[in-house]
Formats: C-alpha cells, structure tokens, sequence
C-alpha cells in the first residue's frame, strides 16, 4: 500500500485488493496522516449506505487508525481518552444504561440510541457509565 509521508494530507491508494473498492476509496480521502476521526468514518459510511461493521474491517484493511472516539474512549491526543466520570442529571438515563447492558456492558450502538433517546450529547452517556464503572463495549466499527 502506499502511505502519506508523516505530516502530509495527500490521499493514500488503497491496497491492491481494494483498489476499486468505493468506499476504501472515500475512507483514505478522508484520512489524515493514517487516521480517520470515528465522526467522519461514520459520516462516509452513511454517505456510502456501509454499516459500521464494513467501515471498521476497511479501515483495518486500508492501515487505517480510528481517532477521536465519539464516545470520548480513545483517540485524543495526549491522553487517548477524555471521557471523565460524571452522574447524569436523568435517572432515566443510568436506568436506560443499566437496562441496556449485554455481559455487564454497554454496546456502543446502545450507548447511541440512549443518547439520541434522551436528546444528550454521546459523551453525557459515556461520562456516566465511567461513573458507575460500566465499560462500553463493543465499538460499532470494531477498535475496541
């Protein structure tokens, strides 16, 4: 595969088995310096009609890091995470949370829907689960 040169913001080529692979394509675009920021995978892959699941296996195909979690879980330079415990205001929404737990977790995509769900930003849900010491997890494209 052919990478940027650190620092450059000039396009990969995809590897060769994915060289006419639409949404390769698109995904290394928008890649800067070997990362994609989960917002703007996320944001291609709508574009693209590609599942979160199908993103993340191109991304890993491409030699493509996911960066800036919407979640605040991974990604942020210089401490990788920022996501930082703090209660909800909402018993509604711990209760979502603890009704939404799959093997004492929290899927991603359940974290989502309970965001949408109560109109409060992603990371609101993340902030809470720290504080009630539930992990997330599995990420929908598959880092984690």
């Amino acid at each position: 595969m052919s990478l940027k040169s650190k620092n450059s913001d000039a396009p990969q080529s995809p590897p060769p088995d994915l060289k006419h692979n639409p949404l390769a394509t698109r995904l290394l675009e928008g890649a800067s310096d070997n990362e994609l920021a989960c917002a703007r995978a996320f944001e291609i892959g709508k574009k693209m009609s590609a599942s979160p699941a199908e993103i993340g296996r191109t991304l890993d195909l491409c030699g493509v890091r996911i960066s800036k979690c919407q979640l605040g879980l991974f990604g942020y330079v210089p401490h990788k995470k920022i996501v930082k415990p703090k209660p909800s205001q909402d018993a509604r929404i711990e209760a979502a949370i603890r009704g939404g737990l799959a093997d004492e977790r929290l899927p991603c995509k359940t974290a989502w829907d309970i965001a949408s769900q109560f109109n409060v930003p992603k990371m609101s849900v993340s902030n809470t689960c720290e504080t009630l010491g539930i992990k997330i997890k599995p990420c929908q494209l598959g880092a984690f």
